[in-house]
């Protein structure tokens, strides 16, 4: 019935490369299927200014896409001279969702920067980009250990995010684009690893859902982002 001929609750091929770039702190390449995202964490010895002299730390995201990362060019959002909203939407949920994995007490007053460029899109970039930014982040966190600029580990729990939706009114796992643009519901499920929720996003596109048909995809994203957590703690073994 899917298109790509996956069962209802099978994830897309899923893997982490890390230490993709030479510079950043923290790097990898998450590959979902075909969508493809660079993930890297920047540690900066600076905080914004409305928690300066608080103590507390602070983790943030930038994310876009690349001119052909889609089948056909977008326009640099650069050479607009200003992000879109969708953008924007997006980077502020990834950051909130790392956030919801750290203790900000113990990272002190510093900030990491996570940016994540999509190079390849074919539906669920958002959600690859928080499950590659925590690897990104974990990084980061290492090298501060490791460093001794920490005492304790900051980071209380994986995070990880995956879509779920009603495709042909079935319950599926992991969209990618084919069913994304065709679902009648479509959701952005983003869970720590030890199963709290942090962020549900739903909406009905031509269809409504049922409490119970919420629940089987609340399900099925946890069946997903367990999967991605230990894709995670195999890439960063």
């Amino acid at each position: 019935m899917r298109p790509s001929g996956r069962k209802l609750d099978e994830m897309r091929a899923v893997s982490i490369e890390t230490g993709i770039t030479k510079h950043a702190e923290g790097s990898c390449m998450i590959r979902v299927g075909d969508t493809h995202v660079l993930c890297t964490a920047t540690i900066e010895d600076r905080v914004p200014p409305f928690i300066k002299g608080s103590g507390l730390g602070w983790v943030t995201a930038e994310y876009g896409m690349l001119p052909r990362s889609t089948t056909s060019r977008m326009r640099r959002e650069a050479t607009a001279g200003k992000q879109g909203g969708r953008t924007v939407e997006i980077q502020r949920l990834i950051g909130r969702s790392l956030r919801a994995g750290v203790d900000r007490v113990a990272l002190g007053e510093r900030q990491i920067t996570v940016d994540c460029d999509v190079i390849q899109a074919d539906g669920g970039t958002r959600c690859a980009a928080i499950t590659g930014g925590w690897v990104a982040l974990r990084q980061a966190v290492n090298t501060l250990m490791k460093a001794g600029d920490v005492t304790s580990d900051p980071l209380v729990s994986p995070v990880a995010a995956v879509s779920c939706g009603l495709y042909a009114g079935q319950p599926v796992l992991d969209l990618d684009y084919a069913e994304d643009s065709e679902a009648g519901v479509d959701g952005n499920f983003i869970l720590r690893g030890d199963g709290r929720l942090i962020e549900v996003q739903m909406s009905a596109e031509g269809a409504t859902f049922s409490r119970g048909e919420m629940d089987q995809l609340i399900g099925l994203a946890e069946t997903g982002v367990a999967a991605l957590v230990d894709a995670q703690a195999a890439a960063l073994a």
